[in-house]
């Protein structure tokens, strides 16, 4: 005698294994998810995914480059990201005539050395509209520049005057602030780029 199921009773069973199985993935795939960095190590820093690959440990970030601002276009911007690269910070105003000499140097070297020493403007004592002014009329576009009206890196930084540039090198160390000719700037971001 063969013993038939009904299809409500199918359905039911079909359903517990589905259920299951979901269950099943749910529990592998948070499993998956709990890998992640030891207490104490770098933020995002996470364990191999098999013993042959080379696992990737990112730069730790120094405190001179843990802060967050909006570009002149509204755009997130995190120098966290820049962690383990020299980068520079260029304060400039919009009014400023050295800051307009210099900007032409910024805007030939700054697309050079995206990659390896970014150069970063830091937009400051001025209006909006002048700022954007100052970056379309001197192709700043292709550079990130922070709109710091409020003057927030102006002071974290200690910066006075405009036109400051201020290296950080791949440590996080302050290794100037002040004025550089475009020569000078020239110079010093290839040296960083070595």
């Amino acid at each position: 005698m063969s013993r038939r199921t009904s299809a409500p009773t199918r359905a039911v069973r079909s359903g517990r294994l589905v259920t299951a199985a979901v269950l099943v993935a749910a529990l592998l795939g948070a499993a998956s998810c709990a890998v992640g960095p030891e207490p104490g190590a770098p933020v995002g820093a996470v364990a191999a995914a098999s013993p042959a690959a080379a696992p990737v440990v990112p730069a730790r970030v120094p405190e001179t480059l843990k802060f967050t601002a909006k570009t002149l276009d509204g755009t997130r911007f995190s120098a966290a990201e820049l962690a383990g690269k020299p980068v520079v910070l260029w304060f400039w105003a919009p009014w400023c005539a050295t800051c307009a000499s210099q900007a032409w140097t910024v805007a030939e070297i700054a697309p050079k050395y995206r990659d390896t020493v970014p150069i970063v403007g830091v937009a400051g004592l001025g209006e909006q509209q002048a700022m954007n002014e100052f970056v379309t009329e001197f192709d700043l576009a292709g550079t990130p520049q922070l709109d710091d009206r409020a003057g927030t890196l102006w002071r974290r930084f200690e910066v006075v005057e405009q036109s400051t540039f201020l290296i950080i090198d791949r440590n996080g160390r302050v290794v100037h602030q002040g004025f550089l000719d475009g020569e000078s700037l020239s110079r010093r971001v290839a040296a960083l780029a070595g």
